[in-house]
């Protein structure tokens, strides 16, 4: 098998606030910390979207980076750049828009779109230093 690994890197900006309706607010400071501002915080997401698979006999691709492009566009930042995940997304009306949580739904929605025959993996960018990758390994 000739499996390869092709990469999609994309960018948004969205506000968030961490925060458990079911604990106090004592708690929810203890645990979340600023990430608890009532007003929200934003970040500058970067995403990586890594596709795996065989390339075609005859593109030479494993998946034409042109359609992703435009999947990830239509489906990801077209729904949360520029947003307040809590209030503006209904992905996180009831789940804290957490980077593990925010990486999942990315996940699954790009998973609804790209078939079975091809892997994928969801790598996002909080800051710099802070990232989560899902599936994990």
């Amino acid at each position: 098998m000739n499996r390869v690994s092709v990469y999609r890197k994309e960018h948004f900006n969205a506000a968030h606030r961490l925060h458990n309706p079911s604990w106090d607010e004592q708690k929810n400071d203890e645990v979340f910390g600023k990430c608890n501002n009532p007003n929200f915080h934003g970040h500058n997401y970067d995403l990586e979207i890594k596709v795996t698979g065989e390339p075609d006999p005859q593109t030479g691709y494993v998946y034409d980076l042109k359609l992703l492009s435009d999947l990830v566009k239509k489906n990801v930042l077209e729904r949360f750049d520029h947003k307040n995940l809590n209030l503006d997304t209904e992905e996180f009306r009831d789940l804290n828009p957490s980077a593990e949580n925010i990486a999942i739904v990315i996940y699954r929605i790009l998973r609804a779109e790209i078939e079975d025959k091809y892997d994928l993996k969801i790598r996002l960018y909080e800051t710099e230093r802070n990232f989560v990758e899902y599936p994990a390994d």
